[in-house]
């Protein structure tokens, strides 16, 4: 695995998700279990919590998933990438 890539093994993220993220940047590739893909950044809200914006992206079996940013419940560094527990998406 590319140290710039999350893999997901789902076709969707959801809450409680665990994302096993770069820690040296911002921005990655997340490949997804049907073997779609997208960007997805991490950045800071008004507030200064870290927030995951996903571009959006066609599953496998044609599903249209907009863009979307998730909050995100937890984050903890374990070497060189961190560990992303996701909350729920915002409006």
């Amino acid at each position: 695995m590319s140290e710039h890539v999350i893999e997901v093994p789902y076709s969707h993220l959801h809450p409680g998700l665990i994302l096993d993220a770069p820690a040296d940047t911002d921005d990655f590739l997340v490949l997804f279990g049907d073997d779609s893909e997208s960007r997805a950044k991490l950045l800071r809200d008004d507030t200064g919590r870290p927030v995951l914006r996903l571009g959006g992206y066609m599953t496998a079996r044609g599903t249209v998933i907009d863009e979307r940013v998730w909050t995100v419940r937890e984050a903890a560094r374990h070497g060189n990438r961190v560990h992303l527990r996701l909350g729920h998406s915002l409006p």
